[in-house]
């Protein structure tokens, strides 16, 4: 079973106050470049992999979804987001991503927020994405990047005129890796990007676009504090099709 570390109370109280826990998808600076590379949602059947507050549910409700079901471990965020949502085309499930079985053909569209970065079979929870989707079917989703995931350790180098690196720590050892991130021993899964795109291509999908994401001039400018993520990517959006 995935670490369900959105139930511990540290935890969970940090992450409600992060930006994009208060402000939803207008505070995750990454929205507008996973906006588009979506397809148009209107009569789908969408599935939210680690949907969280519910965001992207409600969301992907207002852009006329047929029906939408949103998955997460943690009895915390499922509380909050069915509190948040009436809409009876709405349905969540409290599921272990690791382990979760999905019906054949059953959707259109599956997307997911940073969240498999914390899966560890990966291969096996992509396979089982791919049975679920229709031919044609989308799946785009953010990850934490392995090579933000990989520079992580505690401090910085400084380079010699004053500026700041990231360290990578053994980029090419994939596996466990433990952070101290609003909590102590937070579990994650370290894999290459290449490790990531292959498994798409192996369980049967064809990558439509990749994107190593950094924020826009314009967003450094009305936060600077982005500024730091322009050093190394952050994250990265992926787009595959069945």
């Amino acid at each position: 079973m995935a670490q369900n570390i959105y139930d511990r109370p540290d935890f969970f109280e940090g992450y409600s106050r992060l930006d994009r826990s208060v402000r939803g998808l207008d505070g995750a600076p990454e929205w507008p470049a996973l906006r588009a590379l979506l397809p148009d949602l209107r009569g789908k059947r969408v599935l939210d992999l680690g949907c969280g507050f519910g965001w992207f549910v409600r969301w992907a409700a207002g852009q006329g979804a047929a029906s939408i079901l949103g998955v997460d471990l943690s009895e915390n965020m499922l509380a909050r987001a069915k509190a948040e949502t009436a809409d009876p085309r709405v349905r969540y499930l409290r599921g272990d991503l690791e382990s979760l079985e999905l019906p054949r053909e059953s959707f259109d569209v599956a997307v997911s927020s940073l969240a498999l970065h914390y899966v560890e079979d990966f291969a096996g929870l992509v396979g089982r994405v791919f049975r679920s989707l229709a031919q044609d079917g989308d799946f785009v989703f953010s990850i934490e990047h392995p090579i933000y995931m990989a520079s992580t350790r505690p401090g910085w180098l400084t380079r010699e005129e004053g500026g700041r690196i990231w360290p990578v720590d053994h980029y090419a050892i994939e596996g466990e890796r433990i952070t101290d991130w609003l909590a102590e021993r937070v579990r994650k899964q370290h894999r290459t990007l290449a490790t990531t795109l292959n498994g798409l291509i192996d369980a049967g999908f064809a990558i439509r676009r990749v994107v190593e994401w950094s924020p826009s001039p314009e967003q450094v400018a009305s936060q600077p504090a982005l500024a730091d993520e322009m050093e190394r990517p952050m994250m990265a959006l992926v787009a595959a099709r069945k």
